[in-house]
Order: C-alpha cells, then sequence, then structure tokens
C-alpha cells in the first residue's frame, strides 16, 4: 500500500468517525464514568497506528487530536486542546530552554567549532572506539539521572559529538540516552520521583498511611522495580557489546554504520538540521576546548550544585547561563557579534520540527485527558483479577496506559491511587504490595520511553539528532524483552512467595 492510500484511508476514517459523531448517539460518555468508553481510545489509537505506518509524526498527532475533537464533541481544537496545552508555564519552559536554548547553544557551537573540537581532544584520552563512546554516554546518562527533559538533553548535548566522532549510530545513542534517562530515575532516585509518588500513594492503604513512610516505602521497592533495573542493564551490556537481543532494525543500523560510516539511514528524517550539525566558523577564530567546556561546565554547576545541597534544580537559569557565557567565550576569543547571534538563530531553527511535534504530542496529551483515556483502560482491565498475576496486570496497564498517553508521571497519578487499594484488597502481605508497588514504577516509566509522543522519547530524538520514529522502531524490542523478563519475575514471586 503506497503511502498516499493510507492518507486517502485515515481521512475517509475521520469522516466516518465524524459522520457517526453528529448523527447517532454512540458516542458519548458512560454513565457514572468520567470517560467515553472505548472511544477515549481513539485519538491515541489513530496517532499511533499512523506513526508506526507511515512515519510521519506530526500529520499523525493532528490527526489524532482532530479525532479528539471529534469525539468529545469540542470541534475547535486549537481554542479547546492546542491553546490550553500550549498555553502552560511546563510547555513554555520546554520550548524556550530545553529547545531553543539547547538549540541555541549547538548553533553557537557550530561557529566557535567548541563541541567538535573537544569530541575530538576527549576521544585522543578517553573514547577509543565505539564501545568506549557507548560506555561513556551510559555513564553521562547515569550521571544526569534526573530523568526526562533534563537528562536527555544535557546527556545527550554532552555526549553526541563524542558519538558521532566515534562513529556510533544515532539510533544506537539515542537508545542509550533514553534508557538512562527515567530508568536511571527509578533505580537512583536521589530525584523529584519519590517526592511525586509518595504524593499520590499516601494515606492509600495503612501501609502508606503519611507522606513520610510512603517515601521511605519508594526506596524499599527499589530492588523490585524490575523494568528499571533490567533496561539499565539491557544498556550497559548493549554498550560493551554483549547484549543478546540486538537485532532486526538495530542491528541492522550497527552494521550499515561499521560498513559506511553512515549514522543514519540514508532515507532518515532527522530531529536536528543542517543548521544544528554543519560548521561555520569564522575565518581566524580558533576553536578551543574552553568552547565547549564553559559553557557545558556553567550549565553543570549552575543545574547540579543546588541540587547536591538541596535547594532544587534551577534549570531555566543553568540553560540560560550556559547560552550566556558561550556567547560570551566567543566574543571575548575576537568572533563578531554578528556572528555570535547568527549561530545562535541558526540553532533555533534547527530545532523547529522538534518544537513542533512536542506542541502537538503535549496537544494529544490534552485531548487524552479530556476523554478519560487512562480512566478507561485502568477501570476495563483492573477487572480481571487473580491474584499472583496482579503484579504483572498492573505493569501491563501502566505500559499500554503510558505508552497510550506519552506520560510516565501522568500515568502515575491515574494508576497509583487505585493500584493501592487494589493490591492491598487482594493480598495486604507486604511482599505483595512492594511488588505491585514496583510494577506500576516500571510499566510507566516503559511506556513513556516507547510511545512515540513522549517528551523524553522525542528530545532522546532531539538532542542526538536521530531520526524519531527510528529511535522509536528500534528501542522498542529491547525495551520490550526488558519488560517481559520483569513480568516474568513478577508473576514468579507472587506465586511462590506470596
Amino acid at each position: 500500500m503506497n503511502r498516499g492510500l493510507k492518507w486517502v484511508l485515515a481521512f475517509i476514517g475521520l469522516a466516518l468517525l465524524l459522520y457517526i459523531r453528529t448523527n447517532t448517539d454512540l458516542i458519548s460518555r458512560v454513565p457514572g464514568e468520567n470517560d467515553f468508553g472505548v472511544w477515549s481510545i481513539v485519538p491515541a489509537a489513530i496517532t499511533l497506528v499512523l506513526c508506526f505506518i507511515t512515519k510521519e509524526v506530526v500529520s499523525a498527532l493532528f490527526l489524532g487530536i482532530v479525532a479528539g475533537g471529534i469525539v468529545s464533541g469540542q470541534f475547535n481544537i486549537i481554542a479547546d486542546f492546542l491553546l490550553p496545552a500550549v498555553g502552560t508555564e511546563s510547555f513554555a519552559q520546554i520550548l524556550l530552554v530545553y529547545l531553543w536554548c539547547l538549540g541555541g547553544l549547538i548553533g553557537l557551537w557550530t561557529r566557535t567549532g567548541g563541541a567538535q573540537h573537544f569530541s575530538r581532544w576527549l576521544g585522543e584520552r578517553i573514547v577509543k572506539g565505539r564501545r568506549s563512546a557507548k560506555l561513556f554516554g551510559c555513564m553521562i546518562g547515569t550521571l544526569f539521572h534526573q530523568g526526562g527533559t533534563v537528562s536527555t538533553i544535557l546527556a545527550g548535548s554532552t555526549v553526541r559529538p563524542v558519538c558521532d566522532e566515534a562513529g556510533v549510530s544515532h539510533e544506537e545513542l539515542s537508545y542509550i540516552i533514553d534508557s538512562t534517562a527515567s530508568p536511571i530515575a527509578t533505580v537512583i532516585p536521589f530525584n523529584v520521583w519519590p517526592a511525586y509518588v509518595a504524593g499520590l500513594v499516601a494515606g492509600t492503604i495503612p501501609l502508606l498511611a503519611d507522606a513520610q513512610l510512603s517515601q521511605a516505602f519508594f526506596y524499599k521497592a527499589i530492588p523490585f522495580n524490575f523494568y528499571g533495573i533490567f533496561a539499565v542493564v539491557f544498556t550497559y551490556t548493549f554498550a560493551l557489546g554483549v547484549n543478546p537481543f540486538v537485532f532486526g532494525k538495530m542491528k541492522r543500523a550497527i552494521e550499515r554504520v561499521k560498513e559506511t560510516g553512515e549514522l543514519d539511514h540514508p532515507d532518515a528524517h532527522t530531529m536536528s538540521s543542517r543548521e544544528l550539525s554543519e560548521l561555520k566558523i569564522p575565518h581566524g577564530y580558533r576553536p578551543g576546548n574552553i568552547d565547549f567546556v564553559i559553557p557545558i561546565g556553567t550549565l553543570l554547576a549552575v543545574a547540579i550544585i543546588p541540587y547536591i545541597m538541596g535547594k532544587g534544580v534551577p534549570i531555566n537559569e543553568a540553560f540560560s547561563l550556559a547560552v550566556i557565557s558561550a556567547m560570551l567565550v566567543a566574543l571575548m576569543k575576537g568572533m563578531r557579534l554578528g556572528e555570535v547571534i547568527d549561530g545562535f538563530i541558526d540553532g533555533v531553527k534547527g530545532v523547529t520540527l522538534g518544537a513542533i511535534i512536542l506542541a502537538f504530542a503535549v496537544t494529544l496529551g490534552q485531548v487524552s485527558n479530556s476523554l478519560g483515556t487512562a480512566n478507561f483502560l485502568i477501570r476495563t482491565t483492573a477487572e480481571i483479577i487473580v491474584p499472583f498475576l496482579l503484579p504483572a496486570i498492573l505493569m501491563v496497564i501502566c505500559m499500554v496506559t503510558a505508552f497510550a498517553v506519552g506520560s510516565s508521571w501522568g500515568t502515575y497519578a491515574v494508576v497509583f491511587p487505585i493500584a493501592m487499594p487494589l493490591a492491598w484488597a487482594v493480598n495486604p502481605d507486604p511482599l505483595f504490595i512492594t511488588l505491585c508497588f514496583g510494577a506500576v514504577l516500571g510499566g510507566a516509566v516503559y511506556g513513556d520511553q516507547c510511545s512515540p509522543i513522549s517528551d523524553t522519547t522525542i528530545l532522546s530524538s532531539l538532542a542526538t539528532g536521530s531520526d524519531h520514529m527510528d529511535h522509536v522502531t528500534t528501542q522498542m524490542p529491547i525495551a520490550t524483552i526488558a519488560a517481559g523478563f520483569g513480568a516474568v519475575l513478577y508473576t514468579a514471586i507472587a506465586l511462590i512467595w506470596t
């Protein structure tokens, strides 16, 4: 089936959906429930199916939003969904800080040559080849273990020049960066994750009577966060070249870069543009490590030192000061102000695609919330209760929900308040509760990590310069096997010890 025919069928499907919505009573909220029944999953399903069939993320997201407007009866999708979604402070922070500051910083490096110079310098001393470059990526991802957008942007922008120089394909690098973001954050949780989850589960069962007990329980449950643990182990074994579960597109990507040196396949639509990769160093300017170390050092110092001191993470200030410091270094070394500004602007232009995709992804999340997508998934699947299967069931529910809505934290907000009382009613044994707790933690992280509409997945592609759907389709098989191992382990422990 050619791509044009696929889009014709997609529009016919939307027209049929519109006809059903306007001429029948089939689409309506379920009485007594906060969702539209099976219609709640239609927008997310349309988006995901089109993403995988057509490989065109922007149009798939847009059609998913349109479908959401039809199902909900809110046909003005701009006023009802798009503006409320992109008009939030959180989206503005991602757009202005993570995307534009990151793009501006990379654009400045195309003028100063700082990142490439540092890459060559580091490669001569630490990185000896593809394996050591991938291990370097794993270690940086582990170091920036905040999870989510912070770690993907920090780690990706730091290691990409080194890994590009060493011949690591962008499919490999985006997998490493993505799978050392949220999975690491739940295994080494010296971040805001325990406090967030504690706020959701506090008071739901006697074992989690208050926020303090709930936060302590999070740490106790770390050994039972099987997906998080397997995801981290799989990533490091992947970097070492000893992961036995590398096959299909990922294996072909590895063979391609080894044989041809091509970091992306010929038909790839990478998330970073020419403005982020072509060097345009002005005549007479001498690149040096200072062009890279000062901005990155500023970013890390401003972001991490306050966190270590227990004062939070001033990400806005960190990224802004990193860009300013890069500009100042270039100016002090003799670059004209016009060249500095041009570099920054080129970098901002280079992340435009990522900004568009992220805006539509956030809007689709708004659509899913209004339709009660997550509520429907929980309501319909939580009825299938076999006690020793409950941890694995909860894990699968979270995997599907987070994959559909593109958010682990959003999934936690819906699932945890339901899952803990359910687990307590089935078996109040502390070990059983811990298994269920860990299953929810890991399952949601899997769905978030693998979903093409997740902000961390999108930003991992952006920070590493990967084709977004190539990143999704090469990462998913390895992550799914890790999740499968986790589900089997949950079931075995629940069957034997509880």
